[in-house]
């Protein structure tokens, strides 16, 4: 038996524990603004936070999960939305919208350890989340703004 935390809820999960987050994520619980890219965490599509760091929920076990926290995009703005989503909006920041939540999820996490980021610091932070639209300018303008603002 698998227990998990996923957005402040506990849960347990008698299945494969070598079973990706990911598909734990979207096919178990229905969260589904975690999204498939690549499946090998090169894309960033599927970026979720475990105890505060962004990982990639394609590669990584349930197993890896048990003990820490997970946050989806799903809590993220819960009660309102987040300072990051606010920037996203306003700067305009998707396109298509795929990798959104993954780009936010990395953003989120990437202000929490640098929170007045360079704009080296952005794209150095920001590189592994692949934008097939190519927002990368006004997704580092929402950053920029989110810091700003004090995200």
């Amino acid at each position: 038996m698998v227990k998990l935390n996923i957005n402040g809820a506990d849960h347990s999960f008698d299945g494969d524990p070598s079973m990706p987050l990911l598909w734990y994520l979207r096919d178990v619980l229905g969260l589904t603004g975690t999204k498939f890219g690549c499946g090998m965490a090169l894309c960033g599509a599927c970026t979720v936070h475990k105890d505060g760091l962004a990982i990639r929920s394609c590669i990584t076990p349930l197993s890896a999960a048990v003990g820490s926290k997970i946050r989806t995009i799903e809590a993220v703005g819960a009660n309102g939305l987040d300072p990051v989503q606010k920037a996203w909006i306003e700067v305009n920041a998707p396109q298509c919208g795929y990798c959104q939540s993954g780009q936010i999820m990395q953003a989120i996490a990437l202000l929490e350890s640098k929170p007045h980021p360079t704009d080296q610091d952005i794209d150095d932070g920001m590189a592994g989340n692949i934008c097939r639209c190519g927002t990368y300018q006004r997704i580092r303008a929402a950053i920029k703004l989110a810091a700003e603002r004090g995200a």
